[in-house]
């Protein structure tokens, strides 16, 4: 099973990339490096630590 990758952060809406930076828990809640930043890693939705997403090639 593949890692769905979202290409929105949930907060505030920004852009992102299947090859840019972006942030997930194990429920694959999605952040930009921005709000993950604000959240000091911590994941508002689940409370799981948010790590850094694996990069796809952009299409």
């Amino acid at each position: 099973m593949a890692l769905e990758l979202r290409d929105r952060c949930e907060r505030c809406g920004a852009a992102l990339a299947p090859d840019g930076e972006a942030y997930i828990c194990s429920y694959e809640c999605t952040f930009c490096a921005a709000c993950v930043a604000e959240f000091a890693h911590v994941c508002p939705n689940c409370g799981g630590e948010l790590v850094r997403r694996p990069r796809r090639k952009a299409p």
